[in-house]
């Protein structure tokens, strides 16, 4: 919704923004800075406060500094920071190299490393690889291996972010600068109709501001009542309590080698824990886990716990599809999309997501996968696809006559989309003991790999597509499109599984005896006659492990209430809105903060996971519509509209307040070397580019 100040200035200060968190988020938003500034700021002077403690364009998350073991869980192929003609955005397409490509760039010489990279390669030349890192030549070693197909370390995706933020820079107009600030924002303060105060943790004198970004990416938070009640019986007992964190920062060497380790969770931050404590302590594996049949066998160090793991589902996320989709792609959206979308904020009373939303959802699903078997696979069905689709349209999703017309058309089972299964594969299922349930586990994942690596189940792929269009569009519900986080578990469970190598690895350990399944319903009990953790699960009635450890393998669970960012806290205590699943409330059309009342604030933005229109990622595969990039676009025309207003009015001169501008360089185009995004950075809070 629109959004208008009435306020005038009149005094000859330099127009400015603060963007909170440098991550790849803020990335995206200094781009589409970049991309807008010309046709809506140009020739206007303006200042940019980019703050965060870790380096610009990979933030904390993808920072360098974690272990070379960690991998993303995309291919480089799959992974771009830049727009093109899918995505639905007001601002100019600018073009720019998907991971692989950049690298490929890297190598022949038409890019270069950034300053920000160059600097961490010769920081660890002298001194070698060290403490199982490698050396500064690992990371261009890495880059020449790179393909499409490749599963890159999380410290090469720092270096592509990096140089996207320096790119971004680069591209600004003249008259735009960037300061950066390697510290945390702790308050916003200020009126709805004028500047706004951002202090920082390590200065007494705030950033005044005509409006406030936050990209804060995912944030930490305070443990729960039942974590808090964990740890304190873990104190009382010489026990050992990991809770939800993300597990590049935990303390893993907390987990005594040769013993039982509880972990509850089997999604991403459970496969970086099995990676830390396997390989991270010297065990390595032999065969190959690159290809489809290859089995891993894994050698112990002698220095790992044994893992054993549960969940809700009780099964790791689906492995990430290990092939690219040819022919035609399914025409979306089709259930589910704009029009479908204005209706349900058109109605006068909210929709529920579950009665409202959730079937569209589900036939939107069904309408990707049917579309690809039929077109790519007709020989497993019975129907011409003409009239299949006219009488799914035409069925209620989840109906009798939905599942009689699919049953008729579509005679192989495995063939079908089944979503509740899909969601939960164990449920109903028993097993007479654990040792059982280990065999059963290795099944269900051998085949899951299998499938996901099968062209002829294209039909996977077009879910996948189906899952990010459907992403996209819940977008514009803001917190009506998943009020409880079920829809966005349900998303990375299906869709943001783990590389196919991983789970060859974790079937090695499995059969070396590293990993154990518990398997689904997860329950944990604290025995306090006995001073040990306990837990069972659903699927293995009657029988417990018990342990001296237990990991909570998740992230922490966004809350108002316990979030551990003091910006948040007290924006927060002065009004602004969150839902019951913990995300702060914004406008889903240009990211405006929400108060309680429903208004937007007029000087202050969010955007990233922790708000109400969260995306699928902060970056995507190209040519998918890239939901975080119109978001991105949205808000920077927003933010630059309402800045231009406020500049028109007076003469242009440098900040009384801020470092005067230095000279600007030549704007290179995205992907060509720039002179000045190579430059040594400047200290704390000097501009990087004018």
């Amino acid at each position: 919704m629109p959004v208008s100040s009435v306020t005038v200035r009149t005094s000859p200060v330099t127009p400015s923004v603060v963007v909170v968190g440098a991550g790849p988020r803020g990335t995206g938003f200094l781009e589409r800075i970049a991309a807008n500034a010309r046709s809506l700021y140009d020739g206007l002077p303006l200042d940019i406060h980019l703050v965060d403690p870790h380096p610009p364009g990979a933030g904390r998350v993808w920072r360098r500094d974690q272990s070379p073991l960690l991998w993303m869980n995309s291919m480089a192929g799959d992974v771009t920071m830049f727009t093109d003609d899918t995505v639905a955005l007001a601002g100019p397409v600018r073009h720019g190299p998907a991971l692989h490509e950049w690298a490929r760039d890297i190598r022949e010489g038409r890019a270069r490393l950034s300053a920000e990279s160059e600097a961490a390669e010769a920081a660890l030349a002298p001194s070698g690889s060290g403490a199982g890192a490698p050396s500064g030549a690992g990371l261009r070693a890495e880059i020449a291996a790179l393909t499409g197909q490749t599963f890159p370390s999380r410290r090469v995706q720092s270096a592509y972010l990096s140089w996207v933020y320096e790119q971004s820079v680069a591209a600004l107009p003249p008259g735009i600068t960037v300061h950066q600030h390697r510290t945390d924002a702790v308050r916003v303060s200020g009126p709805r109709g004028g500047r706004q105060r951002v202090r920082l943790a390590d200065r007494t004198e705030p950033l005044l501001a005509d409006l406030v970004v936050l990209t804060l990416g995912h944030l930490d938070a305070e443990p729960d009542a039942e974590q808090v009640e964990l740890s304190r019986f873990a104190a009382e007992h010489g026990l050992v309590h990991l809770p939800p964190d993300f597990t590049a920062d935990s303390d893993l060497s907390a987990l005594p080698a040769g013993e039982p380790v509880l972990v509850r969770g089997f999604g991403l931050a459970f496969v970086d824990l099995m990676v830390l404590v396997t390989e991270g302590r010297g065990g390595r594996y032999s065969g190959s886990a690159d290809h489809d049949n290859g089995e891993l066998v894994y050698h112990p160090s002698g220095r790992e716990p044994v893992l054993y793991v549960g969940s809700r589902r009780g099964v790791p996320y689906h492995s990430k599809i290990g092939y690219g989709l040819d022919g035609e792609r399914p025409p979306l959206p089709r259930f589910l999309g704009p029009e479908q979308i204005d209706e349900l904020l058109s109605r006068p009373v909210p929709p529920d997501f579950r009665r409202d939303v959730r079937p569209l959802v589900d036939k939107e699903l069904g309408f990707a996968h049917y579309h690809r078997l039929f077109t790519a696979h007709p020989e497993r069905t019975r129907v011409d696809w003409t009239d299949f689709e006219e009488k799914y349209a035409a069925a209620d999703p989840g109906g009798p006559e939905l599942d009689a017309l699919v049953g008729a058309a579509v005679p192989d089972p495995a063939d079908r989309l089944d979503l509740t299964a899909l969601d939960r594969p164990l449920a109903g299922l028993r097993f007479p003991s654990y040792d059982a349930l280990q065999d059963g586990l290795r099944d269900y994942i051998r085949a899951d790999l299998a499938r996901r690596h099968d062209p002829a189940h294209s039909a996977d792929l077009a879910v996948f597509l189906g899952l990010l269009s459907v992403y996209g569009q819940l977008i514009r519900l803001g917190d009506l499109g998943d009020p409880g986080g079920g829809w966005h578990g349900f998303f990375s469970y299906l869709a943001s599984g783990p590389p196919g190598p991983r789970l060859r690895q974790l079937l090695a350990l499995s059969r070396a005896g590293i990993v154990r399944f518990l398997g689904a319903d997860m329950s944990v009990e604290a025995d306090g006659q006995r001073g040990i953790f306990r837990a069972g699960s659903a699927v293995v009635p009657g029988e417990y492990v018990e342990a001296r450890a237990l990991v909570e393998a998740r992230l922490p669970d966004p809350s108002p209430e316990r979030t551990r960012s003091p910006l948040l806290r007290a924006l927060y205590e002065e009004g602004a809105a969150a839902i019951s699943a913990g995300l702060v409330r914004v406008d889903p059309d240009d990211g405006r903060l929400l108060e309680r009342d429903g208004t937007p604030h007029p000087r202050r933005f969010a955007l990233g996971p922790y708000t109400t229109a969260r995306s699928s990622g902060a970056f995507t595969r190209p040519r998918t519509g890239g939901p975080a990039f119109r978001q991105n676009d949205a808000t920077a025309r927003a933010a630059l509209t309402l800045l231009a207003g406020l500049a028109q009015p007076s003469v242009a001169q440098p900040s009384a307040t801020q470092p005067s501008a230095t000279p600007s360089p030549a704007t290179p185009p995205a992907g060509a070397p720039s002179t000045a995004a190579s430059a040594p950075q400047p200290p704390d809070g000097l501009p990087v580019r004018s």
